[in-house]
């Protein structure tokens, strides 16, 4: 969390676009007729947009397999695979059960995609298909939050290993010694190179220095030891940032006060899967590619840093939640992203290392799953009324999150 509200929003362009306030005039009986026509495509148009946006038609998704992405959380009784108990690999931050959330039922819920059912993971099946092979998730805090999930399960067949951590465990390697697997996390929030200049508390000193020419070495120093790959972009894509290229400040994103080019950060967004696209399919090392899709937030009445909060106790049915402009932004820029990369690989054998993980249906439909005001241990002991700073980005573990991981085992599985 940090004290600049660019954390978790921006400012942005009007939706409308260019040309928005325009009215065109019509005349004669054919005019009437037009005019019906187009009222009826409204209706039609705003009711087929009542529904979440679906993925877009990526390659291994498609020729009639079964869609993943696309389902509802149905009720679980049997609840979670772990507890806060029996998985030692949960951050305090996101250790919901521990700080005292009172209601369980966020962690009764299973996914169910339209058509065909996901198997609840199974932690000896994967690590010994696993065998001998190497894992790197990459990304933010989004993802450090699905590898404390999938360490939980997977530690209900055997406890890993940590063999390697950096001076703020924002590296780390775990080891499952009996399968000589290896999982590694890495860091990398933009996946280019950054100069970020701010705590843990994500309190700024000066602009985060993007070089949206250069990516992460972070992360691409370690790429040729990687079987399988999952890799993110997220939040910190909004925040407060110059640009550069070549050397020299090519503009920047929110910057007040300086005399930049404001670029925005779909911008940012745009070159960054370019360049990551582009280094993957030109890369020698071809290990298997989830990339996975933005993860909504879901703050109500406000941001993180003026009183937002998400009471929520229940999943919501298709239609009821509406996607913001960040969200619906980012989105379209991953998809259309990486349906240019899968297509350079039509026709290789390439094609099927790239994979679509589009966790972004189920994310936004679990409002009742994020910390919320449980990221301290009982935030409400003292008083009932307090006012508490929420976290509606980050899920709970075990939680939403652990459905993701059965995704991963599912589409590594069928590999």
């Amino acid at each position: 969390m940090g004290s600049s509200p660019m954390w978790w929003s921006a400012s942005a362009p009007s939706p409308w676009g260019r040309g928005a306030g325009k009215w065109w005039a019509l005349g004669g009986p054919l005019a009437v007729k037009a005019v019906g026509f187009l009222l009826l495509a409204g209706l039609l148009f705003r009711v087929l947009c009542s529904f979440p946006s679906s993925p877009a038609p990526a390659l291994q998704i498609a020729q009639g397999k079964c869609n993943l992405f696309n389902g509802e959380w149905i009720p679980n009784p049997s609840g979670p695979a772990y507890t806060n108990s029996s998985c030692r690999f949960i951050d305090g931050h996101q250790n919901c059960m521990m700080n005292g959330r009172p209601d369980k039922g966020y962690l009764r819920w299973k996914w169910k995609p339209y058509g065909c059912d996901l198997p609840p993971f199974d932690a000896v099946s994967f690590l010994d298909s696993m065998r001998n092979k190497a894992w790197g998730l990459i990304g933010d805090s989004i993802l450090r939050n699905q590898v404390q999930s999938l360490l939980c399960l997977l530690s209900q067949a055997e406890e890993p290993v940590e063999v390697y951590h950096d001076k703020e465990y924002k590296n780390r390697r775990w080891h499952f010694q009996s399968y000589n697997f290896t999982v590694s996390l890495v860091w990398a929030p933009f996946l280019i190179k950054s100069d970020v200049f701010e705590n843990d508390n994500g309190v700024s000193t000066s602009e985060i220095q993007l070089h949206l020419d250069i990516l992460d070495a972070s992360w691409t120093s370690q790429y040729e030891s990687f079987d399988y790959v999952i890799i993110s972009g997220g939040q910190w894509f909004l925040k407060t940032a110059v640009y550069w290229e070549n050397g020299a400040v090519v503009g920047c994103h929110y910057c007040r006060n300086k005399n930049l080019v404001e670029l925005g950060y779909e911008h940012l967004y745009r070159k960054t899967l370019q360049k990551v696209f582009s280094f993957i399919i030109s890369a020698e090392h071809k290990p298997v590619i989830f990339f996975r899709t933005w993860s909504p937030d879901h703050f109500e009445n406000g941001e993180w840093f003026n009183g937002g909060s998400c009471k929520r106790v229940m999943p919501y049915k298709k239609g009821e939640y509406r996607e913001g402009y960040n969200e619906r932004v980012m989105r379209g820029i991953e998809l259309k992203e990486f349906n240019k990369a899968a297509a350079a690989l039509r026709g290789s054998v390439d094609v099927e290392r790239l994979k679509l993980m589009d966790t972004y249906i189920l994310a936004f439909l679990r409002p009742d799953g994020h910390v919320g005001p449980y990221r301290t241990p009982y935030p409400f002991v003292k008083d009932s009324a307090a006012s508490v700073q929420n976290d509606c980005l980050h899920w709970c573990v075990p939680g939403p999150i652990d459905a993701w991981n059965d995704l991963v085992m599912k589409m590594a599985m069928d590999q």
